[in-house]
C-alpha cells in the first residue's frame, strides 16, 4: 500500500467503512450510530457498540442545546482540545476548561478535594446553556450530581465517560439516574478522547445538516 497516495478524509472513510464492516449484523439505531461509531473510530474498540448508553431523547437534547448556542465544559485539556472549536464557534457556543486555574486549584488544595470537583462548581457561574464532558473524572461527575441536587446547575446533556477503576462505575449509575439526559459509557471504559469523539458528533452532524 502508497499511503503517500491515501488523502486524510479517504482515511477517515475506510475507516468507517471497516468499522461498519467488523459491526456485522448489528443495527445500531439511526440516531446513535453516528456517535458510536465516531466513538469506535476514536478508540478502534468495538465494544463501544454494547456499552454506550443513550437515557431517552439524549442525542435531541445535545443537539437542540448546541443549535442554541450551547457552551461545553470539560475536565480536562486534552478533551478540550480535541472538540471541535471551528464547528462550535459556528453555533454560538464555546468550549471551557477550568482544571488549571489558579482559583480553582486553590480551593481544591485548601478543601482536600480535587481539582475536577471545585472545576464543576466554577461551572455554575457560566449564563449559557450547558453540556458537561467529563472523560476523566468520576469526582466531577459526584459533585456535579450534588450541585444539580442542588439546584445550582442544570446541564442540558451530560456526556459521562471517565475511565479507570476508583468511583468510575459508580459515578455513572449516579448520573444515569440524575434525571438529566446523559450520554455514558458503561463500566471502566472511556477516556477525554471519548468525551470529545461525542461532542464531535454531535457537532459534525448538524454542520451536514446544515450544508
Amino acid at each position: 500500500m502508497d499511503w503517500h497516495t491515501l488523502p486524510p478524509m479517504d482515511i477517515e472513510k475506510r475507516s468507517f467503512e471497516i468499522i461498519t464492516r467488523e459491526l456485522g449484523s448489528k443495527q445500531l439505531p439511526p440516531d446513535l450510530a453516528p456517535i458510536i461509531k465516531r466513538v469506535i473510530h476514536t478508540t478502534a474498540d468495538l465494544d463501544y457498540a454494547d456499552t454506550l448508553y443513550f437515557s431517552d431523547d439524549a442525542v435531541k437534547a445535545g443537539k437542540e442545546s448546541l443549535q442554541t448556542g450551547a457552551h461545553i465544559v470539560t475536565d480536562t485539556r486534552m478533551a478540550e482540545a480535541g472538540i471541535s472549536k471551528i464547528t462550535l464557534d459556528k453555533l454560538g457556543g464555546a468550549v471551557h476548561c477550568f482544571i488549571s486555574d489558579a482559583d480553582v486549584s486553590a480551593s481544591a488544595k485548601e478543601r482536600g478535594i480535587t481539582r475536577a470537583a471545585v472545576s464543576m462548581e466554577k461551572a455554575c457561574a457560566l449564563e449559557f446553556p450547558l453540556i458537561i464532558a467529563i472523560g476523566n473524572a468520576p469526582t466531577a461527575l459526584l459533585r456535579l450530581n450534588e450541585l444539580i441536587q442542588e439546584g445550582r446547575i442544570k446541564p442540558k446533556l451530560i456526556i459521562g465517560v471517565p475511565v479507570g477503576f476508583v468511583n468510575v462505575v459508580e459515578s455513572k449509575e449516579i448520573i444515569k439516574a440524575s434525571g438529566i439526559p446523559c450520554i455514558i459509557s458503561e463500566g471502566r471504559k472511556g477516556g477525554s478522547n471519548v468525551a470529545a469523539a461525542i461532542c464531535n458528533a454531535l457537532l459534525y452532524e448538524l454542520q451536514m445538516r446544515n450544508y
